[in-house]
């Protein structure tokens, strides 16, 4: 990766990888690292990638543990004695006729940060096995340009690469309740409740990420702004995929969320639908209905669409009294929280088999993907922000910098500055928490107060501003100072009198 110490648009991205050789599995002449360089197109800045491999034979108490019926056993056992260092893998490369994953199974990528991976084939294609293992555990050439997609001009990525959540120093999470009929429905939903049992395990584990903040709201009246589809088939009404768009403007118009927040904020909706509308039902591109019967947007949050059941009997009286279940809701919000932080698994080759990370929302894992790119997306914005703060400075001629912006901006260079070098090295917190301090820094120093009215009043404004209020009181006193003038020099031309 070349020198630690090297300039914050080319930053090297280490990861310590470890691997574990079961007895009987034939891995000799494994290389000792792999290096690659990753980059976003038309962005000067560069990220170098290596996996450090260290190469060791399992212990007797991790062979017991390998003895275990099941993959998800093995992984359990193993967490104990894994490196738990934040962007660290270990990799156990069992023999071929292991009977330890299932048939058609190579690799099993566990909720923790350790893969089993089956010994088969040649030693090429163990390697290339292992090292996309290792991308599929850390980062690969698309998450990095995603993190950097921000600075890539529009055309040259694909609109997927758009879509994650951006790098922020803290996240508000609104769950909202849209009740558009209290007169026929009286909703209940436990939201406390739901968000202790399976929202606080999500966010007590990506607490290192950022911070975030939950609160929930009730609104009575709102509407989605769209006019379903009756179907006559069946008996129901129906938003097409083409619609969808146009039902977040005028429901976020009623949320409020957003208007006093500092931080962004994710918007997860609960509509239950008016008498009048229900059943209604989401269809997909292809006009087949949503399973989930819920639609997220990128960068924004979701919304569900809660059916309740039509009584029986239509003398029933109104309100009906409806219980929501909060376990079906949150499976969907907590579905559509992963999708925003670009936590897919889409893209997972079929021989590959991923352990369900459960009630914690996301594996260790995916927490260091994360981690990973919100690193290198704060470096980047921190070299974008000093960038920009420079060539303020150098329109500004007359500007006076205070000792304590620069303080911060010396600050911030030298929190960049370690953030690539603790990269280089393979710490991963460490790089993040510097990248973190960089960004709060060199954030402090563009937006000082002392610095933020130059930049929207320069010269040219005040000259625009002040002349007409002095131009006319300038006049008659140039005309007085004219006038002086030609009397002195009438003066000057008199003959003097000589007694």
């Amino acid at each position: 990766c070349g020198s630690p110490h090297q300039h914050p648009k080319t930053s090297c991205q280490v990861v310590p990888l470890e691997l574990s050789l079961v007895p009987g599995s034939t891995c000799e002449g494994l290389g000792s690292a792999d290096s690659r360089r990753f980059s976003a197109p038309a962005v000067r800045a560069s990220v170098t990638s290596r996996y450090e491999m260290r190469y060791r034979s399992t212990t007797g108490q991790e062979e017991a543990a390998l003895a275990a019926a099941t993959a998800r056993e093995a992984d359990a056992a193993l967490h104990p004695l894994q490196d738990t260092t934040l962007g660290s893998l270990t990799m156990y490369v069992i023999s071929e006729t292991s009977s330890l994953l299932p048939q058609g199974i190579n690799v099993y990528v566990g909720k923790h940060r350790s893969a089993l991976v089956r010994a088969g084939g040649s030693l090429a294609a163990l390697q290339a096995r292992l090292r996309e293992v290792a991308q599929v555990m850390s980062f690969t050439a698309s998450s990095i340009a995603a993190a950097l997609s921000d600075r890539v001009p529009d055309g040259q990525l694909s609109p997927d690469a758009r879509r994650d959540l951006k790098s922020s120093l803290g996240y508000e999470i609104t769950f909202s309740l849209l009740n558009p009929d209290p007169k026929s429905h009286t909703v209940d939903w436990d939201i406390e409740g739901a968000v202790n049992r399976y929202v606080k395990p999500v966010l007590d584990k990506l607490s290192l990420l950022a911070n975030f903040s939950v609160d929930s709201q009730i609104l009575y009246y709102a509407v989605l702004g769209v006019t379903p589809r009756y179907d006559k088939e069946s008996s129901s009404f129906l938003l097409s995929a083409h619609s969808l768009p146009h039902v977040i403007n005028p429901v976020e118009a009623r949320l409020g969320s957003s208007a006093a927040s500092l931080y962004p904020v994710l918007n997860f909706l609960l509509y239950v639908p008016e008498r009048s509308h229900s059943p209604l039902y989401i269809q997909d591109k292809d006009g087949a209905p949503v399973s989930t019967n819920a639609f997220h947007s990128p960068r924004w949050g979701g919304i569900m669409v809660y059916n309740v059941e039509t009584p029986a009997s239509p003398q029933a009286s109104l309100p009906l009294h409806v219980d929501v279940d909060m376990a079906r809701v949150m499976e969907v919000f907590l579905a559509q929280l992963r999708l925003l932080f670009g936590l897919s698994r889409e893209e997972v080759p079929p021989e590959f088999l991923l352990e369900s990370p459960g009630n914690e929302g996301l594996a260790d894992w995916e927490l260091d993907h994360l981690l990973w790119a919100h690193t290198v997306e704060n470096i980047a914005t921190v070299s974008t922000t000093l960038t920009s703060l420079a060539q303020l400075l150098d329109k500004i001629g007359n500007i006076v910098i205070k000792d304590d912006v620069a303080s911060e901006v010396y600050r911030a260079v030298a929190s960049v500055q370690s953030a690539v070098t603790k990269l280089s090295l393979g710490q991963l917190h460490a790089a993040f928490q510097a990248s973190k301090e960089a960004v709060t820094s060199s954030e402090r120093a563009f937006f000082d107060p002392s610095l933020l009215h130059l930049l929207y009043f320069p010269d040219d404004q005040k000259f625009a501003i002040y002349i007409p209020l002095f131009l006319p009181m300038a006049v008659p006193i140039l005309l007085s100072l004219a006038k002086i003038v030609r009397e002195t020099r009438l003066r000057k031309k008199e003959p003097t009198k000589m007694d």
